[in-house]
């Protein structure tokens, strides 16, 4: 007889969000490939690469009122172009058009099948024992988190998928963040929100929701007076809001 999900107690969140780069995926693991293309500068380039892409994200959500918005795909390919450009400059000078697009296209092609953390399963499967609503709520476009579950083996373990390309606005935008409670039906008040991006705990707390910030490096939060709800090293962490 399959086991029946169990009852939470009356004080428990109803769900759980989870943003998707960075928490769910590692948006470093591409530096393996990117020092094989680039020797010595891989780790530099994976690091620029990321904070680009998030610099694009905030630019084209705050200018003109979302004029610019472009999907999170096309915004990943342009911030890695200019950080190659950026790092490699010597580099380029030895590559013609057509080997500078291919090694764009190898790096792009690793971003669709990032490495998963660990852990995910086992945190996906004992929220769903615990008969907790789950979900990804995510900068990506559905497409690059389809392939990206997909090629995890994730892809049945979550009950929705939010990508913010419906609403036009990236984090740390309030209409990203209102598709989880508009999605699931569960309050913000309600919902763990799941980050390992201090910025996007921080907003995520002000919004409304409950947070969990996944602190892998030891790194401080955001120095702007509002703690997350709860810090952890891991996405395991995220079972003390529901105690036995």
């Amino acid at each position: 007889m399959e086991s029946q999900p169990s009852a939470l107690p009356p004080s428990a969140p109803r769900a759980v969000l989870f943003d998707a780069y960075g928490t769910l995926f590692d948006v470093y693991s591409v530096a393996l490939l990117a020092e094989q293309l680039f020797p010595g500068q891989g780790q530099r380039l994976a690091v620029l690469w990321r904070d680009k892409q998030i610099e694009y994200t905030r630019l084209v959500t705050t200018c003109n009122d979302g004029a610019h918005y472009r999907p999170f795909w096309e915004l990943t390919r342009a911030a890695l172009v200019f950080a190659i450009k950026s790092i490699a400059a010597k580099d380029l000078s030895t590559l013609g058009n057509g080997q500078f697009d291919a090694q764009v296209d190898q790096l792009m092609n690793q971003y669709r099948h990032l490495s998963a953390f660990p852990e995910n399963r086992d945190v996906l499967t004992a929220l769903k024992a615990r008969g907790v609503v789950t979900g990804i709520l995510s900068n990506g476009d559905p497409a690059m988190l389809g392939i990206a579950l997909r090629s995890s083996g994730l892809d049945g373990l979550l009950d929705h998928v939010i990508s913010v390309d419906p609403v036009r606005r990236y984090k740390t935008h309030p209409d990203a963040y209102a598709l989880g409670p508009r999605t699931t039906g569960v309050k913000a008040a309600q919902t763990v929100f799941v980050s390992a991006n201090a910025w996007d705990a921080l907003a995520a707390t002000w919004f409304g929701y409950r947070t969990l910030w996944v602190n892998r490096n030891g790194q401080p939060f955001e120095e702007l007076g509002t703690p997350p709800t709860r810090t952890g090293t891991g996405l395991r962490d995220v079972l003390a809001f529901f105690p036995d």
